[in-house]
């Protein structure tokens, strides 16, 4: 019996539901159209074609390998996206840093830093939503710089890459005072790696992992960052569902004012932000 494309699809949506793929529909289409170049809802989709890639994308997702990866890109805030093993899968949750980054600003034509950037996704969307001026995106991992480098010329950006250990003395002085400090760390605590998603398992670890109580990088990037700020420059930080708190009250400590968190659309305070100036006066809010 032929089996056709359109019957392949269907099989691909059995298969990954019986391997516990949430969204088993979804995940086939789109792996469909990769292989194919059609949607299963097309003519051809009626027609033989050579089915074997198809089947190693369906293999790879039943084991849990990322959908993103298998397709080798994604959108995030409307802009296009190479992903791949090496970098940090962007995230809905980010698209509310964001946009409170947005909606918070106090400049025009701010000078950015985006560190812990990874694929560049906050650093290219604030450049396309703020018309920003200079925008420095912080890399350490070769291979997520390598994305990049690709998505910063795929977009046409002029967002600057900068390769290296974001809390490396050499790149903090090499780096201009900033209106905006904005970073997505690595926040997860040492629990949180014990029961990791299995997509979740195939991202890297450097990008997920923040220290015992996953609070590493907030207490360092703070203390390091707070005088890279131009006078009242904001720092703003997606976080944990569960460390709103001690995030402000990092810096808090640290002697930001106007201090706040923020919530996503699910209701969780996802981004805390702060301002900064020499004054050091602290405001609680």
């Amino acid at each position: 019996m032929v089996i056709t494309p359109k019957k392949m699809y269907s099989l691909a949506c059995e298969w990954l539901k019986d391997n516990d793929i949430e969204n088993a529909e979804f995940d086939a289409s789109q792996l469909f159209e990769k292989a194919f170049g059609f949607k299963e809802s097309s003519p051809k989709a009626e027609e033989m074609s050579d089915s074997s890639y198809f089947h190693e994308l369906v293999t790879a997702r039943s084991w849990g390998w990322p959908l993103q990866y298998l397709l080798g890109e994604w959108e995030f805030y409307g802009i296009p996206l190479k992903v791949g093993q090496g970098v940090l899968i962007p995230r809905q949750d980010t698209e509310t840093l964001v946009e409170t980054v947005i909606c918070k600003n106090r400049n025009v034509d701010p000078v950015i830093i985006d560190l812990c950037s990874g694929s560049g996704c906050i650093a290219l969307a604030l450049e396309h939503e703020l018309k920003a001026g200079d925008i420095y995106a912080v890399e350490k991992s070769e291979a997520a710089a390598q994305y990049l480098k690709e998505n910063i010329a795929l977009n046409n950006s002029e967002v600057k890459a900068v390769v290296g250990d974001c809390l490396d003395k050499g790149i903090i002085q090499s780096l201009p005072k900033a209106d905006i400090i904005v970073c997505n760390p690595p926040y997860l605590t040492s629990e949180d790696m014990k029961n990791l998603q299995r997509e979740v398992t195939y991202e890297p670890e450097e990008a997920l992992f923040g220290g015992e109580d996953g609070l590493d990088f907030y207490r360092d990037i703070t203390r390091s960052y707070k005088t890279r700020l131009c006078h009242n420059g904001m720092l703003a930080f997606e976080v944990g569902y569960t460390q709103a708190e001690e995030v402000m009250e990092i810096l808090i400590q640290a002697g930001f004012e106007d201090v706040r968190a923020y919530e996503d659309y699910c209701g969780v305070k996802r981004v805390v932000i702060g301002f900064y100036t020499e004054k050091g006066n602290v405001k609680v809010y």
